[in-house]
């Protein structure tokens, strides 16, 4: 006997953006209970862009969210994953994986029946081709139990299709980039609260993969080293170390929560000056630390300036920064600000 809709429970995975609030959407109209699941991990942009769109959208789709973290075990995956990379840093099949291996566990935990998606075939070049989407459901286990409501009719129908559970017939056929049907159907739904699209991932930008590439090969591999990639204007400096200088108050105050035992701390005396970082904290790297710092200070004119140089055990000191040594440290800059 087929159970009732109002029994059925599905796992979706809900970013916040139109084509998974539209898989939402469309699934809670054939009376299907919900339970939506977002995975932030250290290179989401969600912050940027001012909170969590997966919690928005949620409240607005009435549904309940389950939101977890992935910090250490995803930054393993990102450095070596086992199906390659993109055009950036990023490993969107081992990511994929990694995401839906997680989902299976809430779905069985909450007792639901299937997971869902608002993949979409033919949208993303690495990810999102047949062989891709056949290779990510079998290493996640969910081998037939991996709706994609979106373009359900291009696949073969899921478990769930089989069952009972959804009619097909109300699902979706869309194929490729454009997002112009889905935009259609949002407003034939009614769905009108939704970001334009947009990547919501740093590792598939190129200037972010760039400053990522180099921590890694300098084995800058730890979770606080991956949330300072996110700071400041980078360099790496011939003898391995890295400066970092803050781009306005905000970033200086928040450079000083890295100012460890193995660091020091940079700026120009009596002028408006950046915050600038140093690891480790060599001695015989200050000169070009401090002409970073005069470079972008308000004394970047000057030929030299006096900068201050301090440690996390306060220990002070005063350097002479040099505007021609700032050339040449400029040579190794990583990156432009994500």
């Amino acid at each position: 006997m087929t159970a009732s809709p109002r029994q059925i429970k599905a796992v979706g995975l809900l970013s916040g953006g139109l084509d998974s609030t539209l898989a939402v959407k469309l699934l809670l109209d054939q009376g299907i209970e919900v339970l939506a699941y977002n995975l932030r991990t250290p290179f989401c942009t969600c912050e940027r862009k001012g909170g969590c769109g997966a919690a928005a959208a949620a409240a607005r789709l009435g549904v309940e969210i389950v939101t977890e973290f992935a910090g250490e075990e995803y930054l393993a995956l990102v450095k070596n994953p086992r199906h390659g990379r993109g055009r950036g840093m990023n490993p969107c099949l081992d990511c994929r994986i990694f995401i839906l291996r997680r989902a299976k566990a809430l779905m069985e935990k909450r007792g639901a029946a299937f997971c869902f998606t608002g993949e979409v075939l033919g949208q993303r070049p690495m990810s999102q081709h047949r062989r891709a989407l056949a290779l990510i459901e079998r290493e996640a286990g969910l081998e037939g139990k991996i709706l994609r409501p979106l373009s359900a009719h291009l696949f073969e129908p899921t478990e769930a299709e089989k069952d009972g559970l959804v009619d097909r017939s109300k699902l979706l056929g869309i194929r490729g980039r454009s997002r112009k049907t889905q935009i259609a159907v949002a407003a034939e739904l009614g769905v009108t609260d939704y970001p334009c699209p947009a990547g919501g991932c740093l590792l598939t930008d190129k200037h972010f993969a760039a400053r990522l590439a180099d921590a890694f090969a300098h084995g800058e591999d730890r979770l606080a080293d991956i949330n300072l990639l996110k700071l400041g204007r980078h360099f790496r400096l011939p003898s391995g170390a890295k400066v970092v200088v803050g781009r306005n108050e905000g970033e200086n105050e928040r450079l000083l929560g890295y100012l460890t035992d193995d660091a020091a701390a940079f700026e120009i005396v009596g002028v408006g000056s950046p915050v600038t970082l140093l690891r480790p904290a060599r001695e015989e790297d200050w000169p070009l630390a401090a002409a970073l710092t005069l470079r972008f200070s308000d004394a970047r004119e000057s030929e030299e300036a006096q900068a201050r140089v301090w440690t996390v055990g306060g220990e002070e000191g005063t350097i002479t920064a040099r505007r021609e040594l700032a050339e040449a440290a400029e040579q190794g800059r990583l990156g432009a600000a994500p």
